[in-house]
């Protein structure tokens, strides 16, 4: 599950809208502000669950910033918050959302909340994954008298089922968000079409 209280960077080249967006966020999120590129690349490491990044700004742009943090590939999401109206170069952009100014509160608190979502969900996906391939090995190389008698066996296998559970319920906590709703609508609408 989501941590309680992710830590969520600001990172706004205005210090009166910086410190809007923290106080909106200071009781569910640990908040911390940079007021521009150079100061949000010191505070970026590995303790950081969520940048929200202006992209234009005086020195370093966010786009800047952005790419800094995928090559130092950081584990964390990362939401562009700018007054900037997306165009097609945002296609090759690392960033995970994109919200345009201005924003709400409520906004800033829905954007942190589905990508922690996204996050578990990831780190779900790869956990189920790596448990089922061992699983996938085990059953073809023993027997099915050896698997019911091994206690890790069963364990893998009582894992994997609430694995299961975890990551069908998160995929659902994702598909009631309306824009994951519209993105696996259109997925799906055209894999119809190329059959």
């Amino acid at each position: 599950m989501p941590p309680d209280h992710p830590s969520v960077l600001i990172v706004e080249d205005e210090p009166d809208l910086a410190n809007l967006y923290a106080a909106w966020l200071d009781e569910e999120c640990d908040v911390e502000t940079a007021y521009d590129g150079n100061e949000a690349l010191e505070a970026t490491d590995e303790t950081v669950d969520v940048v929200l990044l202006d992209r234009r700004m005086p020195g370093l742009s966010g786009d800047t910033v952005l790419d800094t943090i995928r090559e130092r590939e950081l584990d964390c999401r990362v939401a562009m918050v700018t007054a900037v109206e997306p165009d097609f170069d945002i296609i090759g952009m690392g960033f995970d959302d994109y919200l345009v100014k201005p924003v709400s509160k409520d906004e800033l608190q829905s954007i942190i909340d589905q990508l922690m979502l996204r996050s578990t969900y990831d780190e779900q996906l790869q956990e189920f994954f790596a448990l089922a391939s061992k699983k996938a090995l085990l059953d073809a190389q023993k027997t099915e008298a050896e698997r019911k008698t091994s206690q890790k066996y069963a364990e893998l296998e009582d894992r994997l089922a609430v694995l299961k559970t975890d990551v069908t319920d998160t995929m659902q906590d994702l598909l009631e968000g309306d824009g994951y709703r519209r993105i696996c609508q259109d997925i799906t609408r055209e894999s119809v079409l190329e059959d």
